[in-house]
């Protein structure tokens, strides 16, 4: 009888600490700099596990994020304090990505994870309770179930908060005396739990749920912003891009040189164009659709595109394939969006010299039943 394959034996997706095990186990044998209380690297490590390099023996260590070195100095500098970070910015810029490195280098695990919700309850900052023993046994201790962020105060480690604005109000507040005090009261036990060294919080907010649960003034000054931007170029966001694929090369079972340069190249220039709404060369100005069209949709639409060309093409994306994935990735809505896309085709695809394959895979797409 077949042994039978569990999620533990075969995961689709690793954490960060798991993935890249063996650089964090090289830097911290090589690392001499001064370790803050229960981090498993310096402030200077850490930077070097985010950026990439060399360490002195030689060991070379891959880039995490491609972008302002300051930045990332800024957002481990503020980690070494008793202010909490907040990662911020418009989707797909690397939030979540970067926090989770962030979490990896600093405590050796990032799954201290609370994702925020509209339906999100206190406990899921504070603590809960398991009702079987609770009702079994009353307010014991071993009827507390502690929240990732109740773990990481014990343990002296680094919580995660995934979009903290989608969090209502009254629940984010929970997170004053947590961030101030260091402390979570347990009043049915009467006693409490308190942050040991190392402990710290990294939430992220995306720029478009400003409006849903605005973070209060008083919550906000407990946290050093860092605002996450848009890759600066499109040189840097090819670099991007291709770096992603080939890490998800084995979790997806994809060939990153199923995308050709050329490509790759292209799928970059719409997206950058249509999100910021002019021209490469600045000579036309375009409208722009509801999506934001960011690297992680980017990053998500060359993924689709080399599996369409694996599985139902000639494996190797082309004009077809392209173009599929980007009409996907850019209707959100199905009216306003169509619209923009089609004018985008008519105006820039069509007229730019060499992409009338593209444009032709384009009207090709919209004849079909």
């Amino acid at each position: 009888m077949a042994k039978k394959i569990t999620a533990q034996q075969n995961p689709l997706r690793l954490p960060a600490e798991e993935r890249y095990r063996a650089e964090l186990d090289r830097i911290i044998q090589e690392d001499n700099h001064p370790k803050p209380p229960n981090w498993k690297c310096s402030p200077q490590a850490v930077v070097l596990y985010i950026m990439g390099g060399k360490l002195p023996s030689g060991f070379d260590i891959t880039p995490k994020y491609f972008g302002h070195r300051h930045l990332i100095e800024t957002a481990v500098a503020t980690l070494t304090t008793d202010r909490a970070l907040l990662l911020t910015g418009v989707p797909g810029t690397g939030k979540t990505w970067l926090a989770e490195h962030l979490a990896a280098a600093i405590s050796g695990h990032s799954q201290n994870i609370v994702q925020g919700t509209a339906g999100i309850a206190e406990e899921a900052l504070r603590y809960g309770w398991n009702y079987a023993l609770l009702i079994a046994k009353g307010p014991v201790h071993e009827a507390l179930v502690p929240s990732p962020v109740f773990e990481a105060m014990r343990t002296g480690s680094i919580a995660r908060i995934e979009e903290i604005t989608r969090i209502p109000s009254d629940i984010q507040d929970a997170l004053i005396t947590i961030l101030s005090e260091k402390i979570i009261p347990i009043p049915e036990l009467n006693t409490h739990v308190r942050a040991r060294k190392g402990f710290n919080i990294i939430a992220t907010a995306n720029n478009k749920d400003r409006g849903i649960n605005e973070m209060s003034n008083a919550l906000r000054r407990r946290f050093n912003t860092v605002i996450m931007p848009l890759p600066a170029s499109a040189k840097e966001e090819i670099l991007i891009v291709r770096e992603r694929l080939n890490q998800l090369a084995d979790a997806y079972a994809i060939k990153p040189t199923a995308l050709p340069a050329d490509q790759l190249e292209r799928l970059i220039t719409i997206f950058r164009e249509m999100r910021e709404g002019i021209t490469a060369d600045g000579n036309q100005k375009l409208k722009s659709p509801s999506a934001t069209l960011s690297t992680a949709e980017a990053i998500s639409a060359a993924t689709n595109a080399i599996a369409m060309a694996t599985h139902f093409g000639a494996g190797s994306v082309g004009p077809d394939e392209l173009i599929q994935s980007i009409t996907g990735a850019v209707i959100k809505d199905p009216v306003n969006d169509r619209e923009v896309w089609t004018e985008y085709l008519e105006t820039v695809i069509k007229q730019r010299n060499g992409w009338q394959d593209l444009y032709d895979a384009a009207k090709k797409q919209y004849k079909q039943p």
